[in-house]
């Protein structure tokens, strides 16, 4: 499914950069690696059906506003 690609892509892309160590002008932050493997874990996910913490707090701020 175009679904799929798109989110295999997504995840293909972020494990790229984290493999090239290209984290911007950040190069070698750990926070930065990171994040990187982190949306590899959550592209992976949107295809598995897996729902994370991170997840459910990415929504809640994303559409709640919580916080402001």
């Amino acid at each position: 499914q175009s679904r799929h690609s798109r989110h295999l892509g997504a995840c293909a892309a972020a494990l790229a950069r984290f493999n090239r160590g290209d984290n911007g002008d950040n190069s070698g932050d750990l926070a930065v690696a990171a994040e990187l493997l982190r949306v590899a874990r959550r592209e992976l996910g949107r295809i598995t059906g897996q729902v994370t913490p991170d997840d459910v707090l990415d929504v809640i701020f994303r559409d709640f506003c919580v916080g402001k």
